[in-house]
């Protein structure tokens, strides 16, 4: 294990992780709608995602460093998405307390969100491109390092989801909750708009 590269890619890592993103600000909402528990299926899409993306981007590194104009596309088409989704939860109903399940966000949404994520690729790109030989050369040693980065993730993401259920407890009036829909939609609205330019 190189000890030195290991710990520049921590200085790259932590802060990615815990600035707010895709990721993080689509699990505060849904954890301020839904609770923390409904939503790690959320959650582990994302894990699935990252896997997969992960794979993807180590058998191509070459390939997407050299292209970096696809990304702008994939970019767009994130913001789109997210926009998307920012009106979605900007117009919808006050908090969820019964059975709806048809406003939760499936294990299906968090992984393919992923590749539609500008933030996703580049990190992936950085990762892989410039601190790929952390735990050796070969494809093993880089799906090592993609878990290793899920591991380290993960309380990341589970912290906003759980800020969000948090928030949730305090927003209990109709009238609260549908201004925290509405502030929350706007937060994942800035994000693609920050993702564009």
């Amino acid at each position: 294990m190189n000890i030195p590269l290991l710990i520049a890619a921590l200085v790259f890592l932590i802060p990615m992780y815990i600035t707010p993103g895709p990721n993080n600000i689509l699990c505060a909402v849904h954890g301020s709608q839904h609770g923390f528990r409904a939503t790690i299926p959320l959650i582990s899409g994302f894990v699935i995602g990252w896997f997969v993306m992960g794979l993807f981007v180590a058998l191509t590194i070459d390939f997407l460093e050299q292209n970096t104009g696809l990304l702008t596309y994939l970019t767009m088409i994130g913001a789109s998405y997210m926009i998307y989704l920012s009106y979605k939860i900007a117009t919808s109903k006050p908090l969820d307390d019964g059975p709806n399940e048809s406003q939760r966000l499936t294990p299906l949404t968090g992984a393919m969100l992923q590749f539609v994520n500008g933030k996703a690729w580049i990190h992936d790109i950085v990762l892989l491109g410039s601190f790929g030989t952390i735990f050796g050369t070969g494809i093993l040693a880089k799906m090592t390092l993609i878990i290793f980065s899920i591991i380290l993730c993960l309380p990341f993401v589970a912290l906003w989801a759980g800020f969000g259920t948090f928030l949730r407890n305090f927003f209990t009036s109709p009238e609260s909750s549908l201004m925290l829909n509405r502030v929350m939609g706007f937060s994942l609205f800035i994000v693609a708009v920050w993702l564009l330019v």
